[in-house]
């Protein structure tokens, strides 16, 4: 019977670092895309902003569209106010822009919004506040829900800690010349970058996913995604679509392939830049990656069968089971920490030469080609500093390997369509005005456990000699060590400093 399960665990063991290794290898498939075409691309973008530009100079404000901006809120006391009079400063006609704050507020802030609505107004800006009895549908909901007192022809969406520039909407409209563009989709920036080795870590992670796979996806035709914020939506696009569904936690993501499937396309920006804020706990960080692992599971077991069914080449359908099904990545390391283990004693606690390239290969590869990516990443967006941030890849992956537990959680949840909210994250704004309590669970715990059992793992193989294996369990133990400690600390203050309010 052990030897038995012995068995199992070692092809689980096998299938999990295939997958990895298939992971990674697609990271050079994205930075082959991204140099094939996206520089082209992207001067031709800057050429087109600059003929609207001219046009519409010459033409004057009769011939702009109308724009409608929805910033969804819920409970945001710290950086609503930012949003709102950031939206309200854009450079553009306010007979020609409506500001809709979609409200579903149960705290201080709503009293906010109201005032600084109240202030803007009286300046001439068009703002409209849009409540609910019941909050359904989260964010898609308010969306939707929304959409009825919607005015303009385009809808621009921004999450509350995001801060636009005033131009923003003339530089995002060029792009919509041609009528078959549904969305234009800016880059996210960091407003906090500096705060923490947590936040510095993290802009080196979403600076790959915006400065090479966006680029790559648009440039090349393939499915890509609005991330939720810092795009515009042609409203007819959302509606051909079908409109926001709230069956799965990241509507952004659904509706972006409905529309696709729909023949629209979508429409990267990378130069144009809205800064936001980053996670700044790992209980918030970890809020936020299971919402977007959760969500992206869901819209794969919602949309694939219909993507496969499509006249789409397999190219393109294989990139989209790499896109959609992403955070199957995390359950194939955690598998692969837990199980190297009965491994090595299926193997008698030895490795031999060639079992030692099986088991090595997959694992560097995990590593090393989305390793690649950030840095390339970094040198196209900070040519000047970027040997400074790519030393920040070590946390970046310590951060990666730490949250594998949270994150097969959300994949697993997806996969058994266990329910959950939509738990937004938790933002700081500029100050401290008030401090919003993270989620509470024991996963901390779990994490804890993992890294402990890993750096037996770790000393078992290093006992039998196996050294090549050892950086990788190391990265695991420190990971899980370093996550798991941090968000049970987060978890013990914020009950103390609730006990105390």
């Amino acid at each position: 019977m052990f030897h038995w399960l012995l068995d199992i665990a070692f092809v689980l063991y096998l299938l999990a670092s295939a997958g990895l290794l298939f992971y990674g290898l697609n990271c050079y498939v994205m930075l082959l895309f991204f140099a094939r075409r996206a520089k082209a691309t992207d001067a031709r973008q800057r050429l087109r902003e600059a003929e609207w530009q001219s046009a519409h100079l010459t033409a004057g404000n009769s011939s702009l569209p109308k724009i409608t901006t929805q910033l969804p809120l819920y409970n945001e006391l710290n950086v609503a106010e930012r949003a709102m009079r950031a939206i309200a400063a854009f450079d553009y006609p306010h007979s020609l822009h409506q500001i809709q704050v979609l409200d579903d507020s149960t705290d201080e802030t709503r009293a906010l919004v109201d005032r600084v609505a109240d202030e803007l107004c009286a300046t001439g800006v068009w703002i409209d506040v849009v409540r609910r009895e019941v909050r359904h549908g989260y964010k898609a909901g308010a969306l939707s829900d929304a959409m009825p007192a919607a005015h303009g022809e385009y809808i621009a969406i921004f999450d509350s800690d995001f801060v636009p520039a005033p131009d923003f909407l003339r530089r995002m409209m060029p792009h919509f010349s041609d009528e078959t563009t549904g969305l234009v989709q800016a880059r996210w920036g960091h407003l906090n970058r500096e705060e923490s080795l947590l936040t510095r870590a993290q802009s080196v992670g979403i600076d790959g996913h915006f400065a090479i796979e966006q680029p790559a996806r648009s440039a090349n035709h393939l499915f890509l995604n609005f991330n939720g914020t810092a795009g515009i939506w042609r409203r007819a696009t959302i509606e051909d679509a079908g409109g926001w569904t709230a069956d799965t936690l990241t509507e952004d993501l659904d509706l972006s392939y409905r529309a696709q499937l729909k023949g629209w396309h979508l429409e990267y920006v990378p130069h144009v830049v809205v800064p936001a804020e980053l996670p700044d706990t790992y209980s918030a960080f970890k809020s936020q990656q299971f919402r977007w692992a959760k969500g992206s599971i869901q819209t794969a077991f919602k949309l694939l069968p219909e993507i496969f069914r499509s006249d789409r080449s397999f190219f393109t359908k294989l990139q989209t089971i790499f896109h959609l099904c992403h955070y199957f990545a995390h359950p194939l390391m955690l598998v692969v920490a837990l199980l190297a283990l009965p491994a090595l004693q299926h193997l008698g606690g030895t490795l031999h030469q060639w079992w030692l390239i099986v088991f090595a290969i997959p694992l560097l590869a995990s590593t090393l080609g989305p390793s690649v990516l950030y840095s390339i990443s970094q040198y196209h967006l900070h040519p000047t500093d970027w040997k400074g941030r790519v030393l920040l890849l070590p946390a970046l992956m310590l951060v990666g390997f730490g949250i594998c537990v949270s994150n097969t959680r959300a994949v697993m949840e997806a996969i058994f369509g266990i329910k959950s909210g939509f738990i937004r994250t938790p933002k700081r704004g500029d100050g401290t005005a008030k401090s919003y309590r993270p989620v509470t669970d024991h996963v901390p715990l779990l994490e804890i456990a993992a890294g402990v059992y890993c750096a037996i793992t770790l000393v078992i193989y290093a006992r039998s000699g196996n050294f090549a294996i050892i950086p990788f369990l190391l990265l695991y133990v420190i990971g899980f060590s370093l996550v798991g400690w941090s968000s049970f600390f987060e978890q013990v203050h914020a009950r103390k400093n609730a006990s105390h309010s």
